[in-house]
């Protein structure tokens, strides 16, 4: 599983030009699955997420949380996050999840994300989405959970 998060002052994403999901402080995360990805490998994706410092102090220091600021969560499926371009120029998305598949674990990371984050926006899987953020910083954190755990 991969999440690309980015600590952003606002962002919105629209299908069709209707906003379908908007926040200001907080985090965009898109998130692509593989066929290997499961709850559990999700609920340690999320629990680094929601615990990651990343947000300033009074000090100008890195050490504050989503919480600690009232951030919000802004949660895009992108499945291209996947792309394989080691051959060739046209990327290969075979290493990313089957649609059913990826689809559940996004709507599981939702679920589990409004358990915990006071605003989750999302966007909607599988559609054509624009995605607009103003990224605060910047500041851009990847995780991937074949390295990380």
């Amino acid at each position: 599983m991969k999440f690309v998060i980015q600590r952003v002052s606002e962002a919105c994403v629209r299908v069709n030009d209707t906003i379908v999901g908007s926040i200001g402080r907080g985090y965009l995360v898109l998130v692509g699955a593989a066929d290997t990805d499961t709850a559990e490998i999700a609920d340690k994706m999320i629990n680094k997420l929601i615990n990651l410092r990343i947000f300033e102090d009074e000090n100008g220091k890195t050490n504050l949380n989503l919480d600690s600021v009232d951030g919000e969560l802004l949660i895009v499926s992108q499945f291209t996050l996947y792309a394989d371009c080691r051959k060739g120029n046209r990327p290969s998305f075979t290493g990313a999840g089957g649609p059913d598949m990826a689809e559940k674990l996004y709507n599981y990371i939702l679920s589990e994300c409004k358990k915990r984050v006071k605003v989750v926006e999302h966007g909607i899987f599988g559609a054509d989405m624009k995605v607009s953020l103003v990224n605060d910083g910047p500041f851009t954190v990847i995780f991937d959970s074949d390295v990380m755990f």
